[in-house]
């Protein structure tokens, strides 16, 4: 048994050490198991034991991130630790918490006022308006903004589950496809050097093709149940009878202007100056931008009415969830990511040759579904990630000679995060916030019945339409 863990303590030392940035060169696979442990808590621990993961899930976050940072110090040196620890914090966690918490706060401060009669063409409406916003305010803060209208106008209705499970699928998720600010793995996209706008060019047609197709499925779905004897209850017991629709706190539409504008100056604005902090370039382009949103952050909090935010019920829980645990996320990806740039002289080369074929050219159907398949059951952001770097990593590539490929991912990333409750952050507020209102929404498995029969066959045909 000693001999077995002598083994295995050898193996998780490189073949070559005491370079500042972690070498994949020689590293083992058991690297990955503190990245691998903290994706399989978030998927599991919130159904197995939610008790513990609500009260515990910020220090099981810590643990993992821990069972990383203390061996690779000790076996490579303390500058390795802190050098990829600072460059996790600095270079991507913090731009992408700052870009998250402004597009919460300012969509938290738009409230919907009102009521509307939820017909099949309503709804439909509805549904088509939250997909557009999701590009633009994020699947987080365009969920956020109509989920609670979309319930009041088909509060008089006795089905009204499968009206939340297409607004999981449409603006929770394939919505944010067009821009880096509509879901989280574009924007870490973003970060990389992707083009602002090369997600509009590359990503439009699929986007279009899975959202139209979805929107006409649930039009006919919907008429069919709002048609039914008895579906709809008299006026008299309607709980929010019809009233002019009107908003609160529409300073925040200005904010959100802003928001965009400062994320785009950032992608054309190069003035050629930065800045060194333990061995990483900060340039000065993204710390205007990040300080800026932070500003936007602060002035919303200021100018908008109370009435706003407590009418969407604002808090500050989701959020925090969110930057623990992708803190954690950013950290323990760190030799996951540097054994899949490796290529095949990593530890994942299994991997790579999946998604490759003989000549070493990427499958882009293999790179869709792969992505998409992990997006549906890990967080779709650090998967995005880990494909994003099976493929080469840099970002001048993958946007020209491998946009295909780029295209795959992304796809895989944001429309299949829709696959389960548990693919894409505002899946499960969404089903939290309908089941407070009294829907019966169906359980982990019944949503992935919904998934499988209705997405499933729409991926199965972009695959031979899009990526092959």
């Amino acid at each position: 048994m000693r001999a077995n863990f002598l083994v295995g303590m050898l193996a998780l030392s490189p073949a070559l050490c005491g370079a500042a940035e972690l070498n994949g060169n020689g590293l083992s696979v058991l690297w990955g198991i503190p990245f691998a442990g903290l994706l399989l808590s978030i998927a599991l621990c919130p159904l197995l034991t939610p008790g513990f993961w609500h009260h515990h899930f910020g220090k099981l976050t810590a643990a993992w991130s821990l069972a990383f940072l203390l061996p690779c110090a000790y076996f490579f040196g303390a500058s390795t630790a802190i050098h990829g620890a600072v460059h996790a914090f600095v270079a991507e966690f913090f731009p992408f918490l700052i870009l998250i918490t402004s597009l919460f706060v300012v969509a938290g401060g738009i409230c919907v006022r009102g009521n509307l009669h939820g017909t099949p063409a309503l709804n439909t409406g509805l549904l088509a308006i939250g997909t557009f916003l999701a590009s633009f305010m994020g699947t987080t803060g365009a969920a956020m903004l109509l989920i609670r209208p979309l319930i009041r106008a088909n509060d008089n209705r006795k089905h009204a589950a499968h009206i939340v499970i297409f607004f999981i699928f449409l603006v929770a998720n394939a919505g944010g496809a067009l821009t880096p600010l509509g879901d989280p793995p574009l924007f870490l996209g973003f970060l990389k050097g992707v083009d602002f706008f090369w997600t509009v060019k590359h990503l439009f047609a699929p986007t279009i093709f899975l959202c139209v197709a979805l929107l006409i499925i649930f039009y006919l779905l919907d008429s069919h149940y709002y048609h039914k004897r008895e579906e709809v209850k008299p006026p008299e017991l309607d709980p929010t009878p019809d009233s002019a629709i009107r908003f609160e706190g529409k300073i925040n539409f200005v904010l959100l202007g802003v928001i965009v504008a400062m994320v785009l100056l950032s992608g054309f604005w190069k003035p050629g100056i930065s800045y060194v902090l333990f061995g990483n370039t900060l340039e000065l382009q993204n710390l205007l931008r990040d300080a800026s949103l932070i500003v936007v952050i602060f002035l919303s909090l200021a100018v908008t009415p109370k009435s706003a935010r407590s009418g969407n019920e604002f808090s500050w829980g989701p959020i925090q969830e969110v930057g623990k645990l992708f803190a954690g996320i950013f950290i323990t990806i760190i030799p996951v990511i540097a054994m899949l740039r490796a290529g095949e002289a990593g530890a994942f080369s299994g991997i790579v040759r999946t998604v490759t074929d003989g000549s070493g050219q990427p499958i882009n159907a293999m790179y869709f579904w792969a992505t998409g398949i992990l997006s549906s059951f890990l967080d779709n952001a650090p998967t995005y990630l880990v494909f994003f770097n099976t493929a080469g990593g840099d970002a001048q590539t993958l946007m020209t000679t491998l946009a295909a490929t780029l295209a795959a991912i992304s796809c895989g990333a944001v429309f299949m995060g829709a696959n389960s409750y548990i693919g894409n952050a505002p899946n499960m507020m969404v089903k939290a916030i309908a089941e407070e209102r009294g829907i019966k929404m169906p359980s982990f498995f019944g949503y992935m019945v919904w998934s499988c029969v209705i997405l499933i066959p729409l991926f199965v045909l972009m695959t031979f339409i899009f990526f092959t």
